[in-house]
């Protein structure tokens, strides 16, 4: 049996791989994270995908003990901002479609909508989304589906058998660590703050162990690699090669800021945010005391210095005295994510810039993936091949699913956004999009395997970029609307009474931190 564990690497990547080791196995294993006490988290991954609820329900957490400590914010959508032009914006929801007749609500909104808002047409989360509005009352209740019992959103997602929530979470990247470094080492995982100098591998060419320059020889029957970009364990000992996505991604840097506001008058917008700018686009994440921001872009097109002056533009007075964190991303995958006794999980298995959140998503997804397919002493290559693909699978249509961003935007004001339109497209993608054009996305046309996106993520994108024409199917001429209305003007009333009841989320938040 494989009974030891050692983890290479802290940070969120780290000690979200530990505690969900721990939660999975308990005693019957043994796990030890060793970590640098000099290497910092890079600030980057602090929104989230709505799966990620699926990861604290499993380690038992409760919102309202991690959230507060976390200086955790409620997330229900990402905000596009003038990708299609200056001044517009859509919303990509926490929120499955509903459909009518057989057709989803986008198909009725192509034929004739009763906004020229899609999004807040057929979803309800963008009206509380530009309201401001936390998805739970003060009591802590969620918000209900209108009349009915079951929470809006609640439903059965298309991949997995998983549930859709209909929220994620922004954080601090480095508090969360720090918490579940308490939640870990509460349940016995062994925490060695040192530096690896080495790592030594046995004549099979598997790794034997590591060397700390203090705590000499780790030694473990399965090491998890989670050093980062640097990919210590699988890329560099492994030599496992590295697969680049930026011929189809350009963007491989970003700077970043953590800019202190008073989030009262600021307010909490309850969305991450990406608003294009000439050689990429700037995140705004809202955490309760500050905001995390960033500007991503590709090198190629512009410069550090350019990219920070923009970033400090944009945010304005509050930027005059933070620290910037300039990154240089490596964008793509390792072409096995395990490889021998070695898993590398987190930006060492490889990172598709975080234009949609999917960091923590890849994280969550390879423990997951690992739990499932965790070996035995015969170490059997059909799970390390199953492992392997999954991941693959899902870093591979994520990238394709953020390809169509830049493809679909119909922005085209710098060379930048220019080139978008010209550049190389993932094998397969090309075709999707002209299928799309005369038939929307459903799951018999989007990427063929898993990737945590279900088609109403491609429709938000399709519509709302704009470049990219679209129509309904030739089948609504002949079919009655009437019932297209009455759901449109039903989510149009959903959305006013709770834009109406719910609070704000710094009044939840402050609320939460009284009791």
């Amino acid at each position: 049996m494989i009974r030891k564990v050692v983890v290479v690497g802290g940070g969120t990547a780290g000690w979200m791989t530990a505690s969900y080791l721990k939660a999975a196995f308990g005693d019957r294993i043994s796990v030890t994270l060793v970590e640098s006490g000099k290497i910092g988290t890079i600030g980057v991954g602090e929104a989230t995908f709505s799966d990620i609820r699926h990861f604290f329900e499993f380690l038992d957490l409760k919102e309202e003990d991690w959230m507060p400590a976390c200086n955790a914010t409620y997330k229900l959508a990402v905000r596009f901002q003038d990708w299609r032009g200056p001044g517009h914006h859509f919303y990509h929801p926490f929120e499955q479609m509903q459909s009518v007749k057989g057709f989803p609500l986008t198909d009725w909104w192509l034929r004739g909508g009763p906004t020229d808002r899609f999004d807040s047409d057929c979803f309800v989360l963008a009206s509380l989304c530009d309201a401001g509005r936390s998805p739970r009352h003060l009591d802590g209740s969620l918000f209900k589906r209108g009349s009915g019992d079951e929470p809006l959103g609640l439903t059965m997602s298309e991949h997995q058998g998983k549930t859709q929530f209909p929220y994620a979470y922004h954080f601090e990247a480095a508090l969360l660590a720090k918490y579940l470094t308490g939640y870990a080492t509460d349940r016995g995982v062994r925490h060695v703050i040192d530096e690896i100098s080495d790592v030594r591998l046995d004549d099979r060419g598997w790794i034997d162990h590591v060397l700390a320059k203090e705590h000499g020889e780790l030694h473990a029957d399965l090491f998890v690699d989670c050093t980062g970009f640097r990919g210590l364990l699988l890329n560099k000992a492994l030599k496992v090669p590295f697969v680049s996505y930026q011929d189809t991604l350009p963007n491989d840097s970003a700077v970043a800021m953590q800019v202190p506001l008073d989030m009262k008058e600021f307010g909490i917008r309850p969305c991450t945010t990406a608003t294009a700018q000439g050689a990429g686009w700037i995140w705004t994440i809202p955490l309760f005391g500050r905001i995390g921001t960033g500007y991503v872009y590709a090198k190629d097109y512009c410069t550090p210095e350019e990219a920070e002056r923009t970033l400090r533009e944009f945010v304005g007075p509050a930027a005059a005295e933070v620290e910037a964190n300039h990154i240089r991303m490596r964008i793509g995958r390792s072409a096995q994510a395990w490889q021998h006794n070695c898993v590398a999980i987190g930006l060492s298995s490889g990172f598709v810039e975080p234009l949609e959140s999917t960091g923590i998503f890849f994280i969550h997804h390879a423990i997951e993936q690992l739990v499932r397919h965790f070996p035995d002493a015969d170490w059997h290559p059909r799970l390390r091949e199953q492992y392997n693909s999954a991941v693959a699978h899902v870093m591979d249509g994520v990238r394709e699913f953020l390809v169509l961003h830049y493809r679909g935007a119909a922005r085209h004001d710098t060379q930048y956004w220019k080139d978008t339109k010209t550049r190389e497209l993932p094998d397969g993608l090309a075709e999707r999009i002209e299928h799309w054009q005369v038939q929307l996305p459903d799951t018999e046309n989007v990427f063929p395997h898993y990737h945590g996106l279900a088609p109403y993520s491609y429709m938000c994108v399709l519509i709302g970029t704009g470049a990219i024409a679209l129509r309904p199917s030739p089948a609504l001429s002949l079919t009655d609307d009437t019932a297209a209305r009455k759901r449109f003007a039903e989510i149009r009333d959903k959305a006013r009474h709770l834009v109406s009841t719910l609070p704000s989320q710094y009044e939840y938040f402050t609320e939460i931190r009284r009791t």
